[in-house]
């Protein structure tokens, strides 16, 4: 039986639903993570007692709580637990430099800082730097002056805390650091609509699109969680499946050959990668068509993906791909089924570079630059949205707010256009587009990247745009090739033009044997550009 399954105030919340799920054959398996496997009571057990272990920090309803953590079990249950007894999630990634992260931390007002062992000392000394002070946790003890939280759970009760009061309807109950790669990153808020549009997705009310992220059979389906839990992507998997009653699988770190071991032998059934993911997982030479019989769905965004590279998936592990588009301002945007995807790109190819259309109770619009007018099909111009997905605004940033969100629509930093079906296609985001030529005219490193990724022995490519003294800007490629591939520059520089026009003929080709990606999964780009930079500076 659930103990206080309910909320002592309030209609019922997404954790609400988590615990149904667990009150039911309680000793089917809920969370793993290795050796580490938790039955539903036992995660619901240890959820409680970590509620209670967070408030005897003095964490109240409202409060901010940053959370710092790897991909582990545990990380799962203190996300779970802080929403539980109604405090705000405020996710800190890894990639933040010290200044950045204590800069977060401090404009998050987190009153507490839960840290991974492993991240402890980066937690300490963004709590040092912060005025508000915040209490330091750890999940699990280590050298800094961190209280273990697991340790003191342990001498907590198990059952549910009282007294916690529903969330209002603009209250921000998960912020979420803006990934990205490019820009300075900024705090996006989202208040409670955002849970209950994935519980509609799971109980399918009419009116509901198929979900984006993976969704489960009760009882029967086991998602795993591959990209990072403090991420959109990794915390909407977990609670897609915790929601829908799925086992959810925690893979600690992603590498091509642990993520097949563990797709395997955990007989996983859905899960969410991002391109890079998907392309290791292609290329790993036990990836072969059969090698996943339990898997039935896979879903594929965070990242412009290649249709090539999409068409291989669907050779390879049969008709399971979906595509979803979202940012962290607004976690669901668009989508593109499974049975959709496979059919419809059989039928129309240039679907593959589409992310499907709008998903249920949200509009896209494609505006011009500063117009509130949306553009006919097939314009190129920014892709706006407005729905139950879309943030509250940056938290306690009222500038940048204003900045992205008028009359409810977001505006994403995101080109593209819609086609006549409603189908919507990207193009680059805003502050990617190459600039160059002399007419300036834009190239979009999306198409270029496209492009790249259909020829031999490229197994991933990024497009850059780099000072130029007579164009402003050049065009310049980065390409990690396959061992023992002869890819040669000027024959790639050949296929480019004959592709894609004099325009997008890159300047220079670096061969690597791989790009540098973020903790996302993402290419990044800063990295690139500045590999480039010290390369150029060198080079003088």
């Amino acid at each position: 039986m659930i103990i206080n399954a309910q909320q002592t105030s309030g209609p019922q919340t997404y954790v609400d639903r988590v615990l149904e799920q667990w009150g039911t054959d309680e000793d089917a398996e809920a969370l793993v993570q290795g050796d580490r496997r938790l039955t539903r009571a036992q995660a619901r057990r240890q959820l409680f007692r970590l509620g209670h272990a967070l408030r005897r920090q003095g964490l109240a309803p409202g409060d901010g709580v940053g959370l710092f953590l790897a991909n582990r079990v545990d990380s799962v249950l203190v996300q779970l637990a802080v929403h539980l007894i109604g405090c705000r999630v405020v996710f800190l990634p890894p990639e933040p430099g010290p200044g950045e992260l204590a800069a977060l931390v401090e404009q998050s007002r987190a009153r507490a800082v839960v840290t991974d062992p492993l991240f402890a000392d980066r937690a300490a000394d963004a709590a040092d730097r912060s005025v508000h002070a915040p209490v330091l946790l750890s999940l699990g003890t280590c050298e800094q002056r961190c209280t273990d939280l697991l340790a003191v759970a342990a001498e907590c009760p198990a059952e549910r805390p009282e007294g916690v009061p529903a969330p209002g309807p603009d209250d921000a109950v998960t912020v979420l650091y803006t990934g990205g790669t490019l820009g300075r990153p900024k705090l996006a808020a989202h208040s409670h609509r955002l849970y209950d549009a994935l519980v509609d997705l799971a109980d399918g009310r009419e009116g509901t699109s198929p979900a984006v992220f993976p969704t489960a059979n009760p009882g029967t389906d086991r998602v795993l969680a591959s990209t990072l839990l403090t991420h959109g992507s990794g915390h909407l998997t977990s609670v897609q499946a915790l929601v829908t009653g799925a086992a959810l699988v925690v893979l600690p770190e992603f590498e091509a050959d642990a993520a097949l071991t563990v797709l395997r032998e955990e007989r996983i059934t859905a899960t969410m990668f991002v391109p890079p993911m998907l392309y290791a997982l292609l290329d790993h030479p036990e990836c072969v068509s059969g090698a996943l019989p339990a898997l039935r769905r896979i879903v594929v965004g965070g990242a412009a993906s290649s249709p090539s590279r999409l068409q291989q998936a669907v050779e390879v592990f049969g008709p399971v791909l979906s595509q979803g588009y979202g940012q962290s301002e607004a976690l669901g945007i668009a989508a593109f089924g499974a049975d959709d995807l496979a059919s419809q790109g059989a039928r129309r190819p240039e679907l593959w570079r589409s992310c499907g259309r709008a998903i249920s109770d949200t509009e896209i619009e494609i505006r011009g630059e500063d117009s509130a007018d949306a553009l006919p099909a097939r314009q190129v111009g920014e892709v706006c949205v407005r729905g139950e997905t879309v943030m509250l605004g940056y938290y306690e940033d009222p500038e940048r707010t204003a900045q992205a969100l008028h009359e409810g629509w977001l505006r994403t930093g995101d080109l593209g256009y819609l086609d006549a079906d409603g189908y919507l296609f990207l193009v680059d985001r805003a502050k990617d587009i190459i600039v160059t030529g002399s007419t300036s005219d834009n190239v979009y490193s999306r198409v270029l990247e496209d492009f790249l990724l259909t020829l031999p022995g490229v197994r991933n490519a990024a497009a850059l745009g780099v000072p130029d003294e007579e164009f402003g800007e050049a065009v310049q490629i980065f390409l990690a090739t396959a061992e023992g591939a002869d890819v040669d520059p000027d024959t790639v520089g050949a296929a480019v033009t004959a592709e894609l026009g004099e325009l997008y003929t890159p300047r220079k080709t670096v061969l690597l044997d791989r790009l540098p990606t973020t903790k996302v999964g993402k290419v990044d780009k800063k990295a690139l550009r500045a590999a480039w930079t010290d390369t150029a500076l060198a080079s003088r």
